[in-house]
């Protein structure tokens, strides 16, 4: 896998494994800080909500990990980045499309960059 697909994929990682804390650990403390349009009042009620989607995106975070860090064979180190990044890529377009435009930017454009990185360029072998 060339450099700059494990750095981008590593952001992308980083970036569902901090969603996974934020939603699962810190979701009435600075949830309303960064939900302004959110009614402050309905955050206690969503926590559990907002944990579930916290997992899941430990999840994506995990897998995208694990392709990174522990599979040392290259073509299902890469088999597996691509089975996570289009996960993370549906998961941000259907967010765009049912929540906020935002999401695509977010969410969906980085995990693009980091598949297209990981199939266009010409990849070396090594792990």
């Amino acid at each position: 896998m060339h450099f700059i697909s494990k750095v981008l994929i590593g952001l992308v990682a980083l970036f569902h494994a901090y969603i996974m804390v934020f939603e699962m650990f810190m979701w009435e403390s600075r949830g309303p800080k960064v939900f302004k349009d959110f009614p402050e009042h309905l955050f206690a009620d969503t926590t559990v909500m907002a944990a579930n989607q916290g997992l899941y995106n430990g999840f994506l975070a995990a897998g995208l990990f694990w392709a990174l860090f522990l599979i040392k064979d290259a073509v299902w180190k890469k088999n597996v980045a691509i089975f996570f990044l289009l996960c993370v890529i549906v998961a941000g377009v259907y967010g765009a499309a049912t929540a906020s435009k935002n999401i695509f930017f977010v969410q969906a454009l980085p995990a693009i960059l980091a598949l297209l990185s990981l199939v266009l360029i010409k990849q070396k072998n090594y792990a």
